[in-house]
């Protein structure tokens, strides 16, 4: 996936995402929006007592914010597909609508 890719809301959660994982040197960074257009980002978090992915930090913010629902989220990992405790999550924040499309980019791209 690359910015030419997404239409311009996905291209800045791709942008955002990548911004964020190369600002904290860490493994994954993760962008969504809410139902309401709000954007989170949030990277890896790896504590002794707390490992959350990116992805997880960024819906937790969201919820923290007020967010129901979500809208797209993008996951830039070396992963090459979305892990099951990834998708769990979103899917806690589908919200009333249509389910959040979501977006996998090699940290590369």
């Amino acid at each position: 996936m690359t910015d030419t890719q997404l239409d311009p809301e996905n291209a800045k959660l791709h942008t955002l995402a990548k911004a964020q994982r190369a600002r904290n040197g860490a493994a994954e960074g993760a962008a969504v929006r809410d139902e309401t257009g709000r954007t989170y980002v949030a990277t890896t978090v790896e504590l002794p007592a707390l490992k959350l992915s990116a992805l997880q930090a960024a819906v937790a913010m969201a919820v923290v914010g007020g967010a129901t629902g979500l809208e797209a989220a993008v996951l830039v990992s070396a992963e090459k597909q979305f892990r099951q405790e990834d998708l769990d999550v979103v899917a806690d924040l589908k919200g009333s609508g249509t389910p959040p499309r979501l977006f996998l980019a090699d940290p590369k791209l």
